[in-house]
Order: structure tokens, then C-alpha cells, then sequence
């Protein structure tokens, strides 16, 4: 009888390996090449940086070719960026469309670096660096070109010259993000690292 136990929970157990390992092998999502495209086109359609592209489908150029298939890697979670997308309409609405890249792709900067924290969420609700989290605004829905900049800073996402911060010179009398160097102008913001 424990034999017999033994045996079914063995199977069992098998199966569900083998249907999870299978189910995994059918969510990895593809992509096949158009006419048109281009590794910055596909980028920006599935929100991932033409690095991780690169990487994923082990290139060092940005050749593809029609009727390929290229595998897509993870992107960030629909929340954030969501969230993201809600913080640069916060923090540029009015701005140019290269300020709200350039703010979206600070935030992305600060994940992968190791002076902030990991996520995107943690990043953005760090205490006392974002001034939309203080006030509300970053619970306001997000506008179209808010969401297509933070496509656009996931397809550029490590290609930047590093900007960790931004600010307002005339909202802001900080001397110690003034003192950071500069990497960037953009409308009435100063990016920094």
C-alpha cells in the first residue's frame, strides 16, 4: 500500500514538473520581424530596452531580418509602469516630450544603481525624493505622451549618461543637488549625477 503511495505521489509530482516546465517554455513571448522594424521599434512596442533585446537574443549588432523571430524579455510590471508613467506626467507635465524621457529615465537609473533602492515602486516611494508623492499627484492617470516617454526610457534604459537626479533651479534652493554635475538641460529642468 505505501508502495503503491509512493508511486502516485511520484507521478504526480512528475506530471506537475513537467506541465509547469512546459507551461513556462509557451510564455516566453516572441516577436517576428516585419518589414520596418527595428530593434528601437520593437523596443518601444513591448517597453524593453534594445539592450536586453540585444542580450536576449545573443546579438552585438542591431542587424535583424525580416521573418525572424526574436525572443522579448520580461518588461517591468503593467503597475509600474504605470506608476512611472504617473510620476512624469507629475513632475514634466508641461515639459517637453525629452523631459519626461529624461525623468522616467532617471528613475530607471536609480533602480539599477546602488545608492537607491531595486524597483521602480520603492524608487518613486523613497522617502522625501519626489515631490508628486508628497502632494497627491502622482495618483492622477497619466496622458498619452507620459506613457510613450516611459516606453521610450525602457527601449533607452542604459544607454544614458546617468542622471540619478533633476530639479527645478528656480523651485529648489538645494546646494547639495546643485552641486551634482550636470549631464543635461531640458526645458526648466536640470538632470544630474
Amino acid at each position: 500500500m505505501k508502495l503503491k503511495k509512493f508511486i502516485i505521489s511520484s507521478l504526480l509530482a512528475f506530471a506537475s514538473l513537467t506541465f509547469t516546465s512546459n507551461a513556462d517554455a509557451a510564455s516566453v513571448q516572441t516577436h517576428r520581424v516585419q518589414k520596418g522594424d527595428t530593434l528601437w521599434k520593437i523596443g518601444m512596442n513591448y517597453g524593453v530596452s534594445v539592450s536586453q533585446l540585444k542580450r536576449e537574443n545573443h546579438r552585438t549588432s542591431d542587424l535583424i531580418y525580416i521573418g525572424e523571430i526574436l525572443k522579448i524579455p520580461q518588461t517591468i510590471s503593467a503597475y509600474e509602469k504605470d506608476l512611472l508613467a504617473r510620476l512624469v506626467e507629475a513632475e514634466a507635465k508641461g515639459e517637453a516630450y525629452a523631459g519626461k524621457v529624461a525623468v522616467a529615465t532617471v528613475v530607471l537609473n536609480r533602480v539599477d544603481s546602488d545608492l537607491f533602492p531595486n524597483s521602480i515602486s520603492e524608487v518613486i516611494y523613497q522617502k522625501d525624493q519626489f515631490t508628486p508623492v508628497k502632494n497627491g499627484t502622482i495618483y492622477n492617470p497619466a496622458s498619452e505622451a507620459s506613457k510613450k516617454a516611459v516606453n521610450e526610457a525602457l527601449v533607452f534604459r542604459g544607454q544614458g549618461s546617468g542622471s540619478l537626479y533633476f530639479y527645478n533651479p528656480q523651485k529648489t534652493s538645494n546646494s547639495w543637488l546643485r552641486s551634482k554635475q550636470v549631464t543635461v538641460v531640458i526645458g526648466n529642468h536640470v538632470f544630474a549625477k
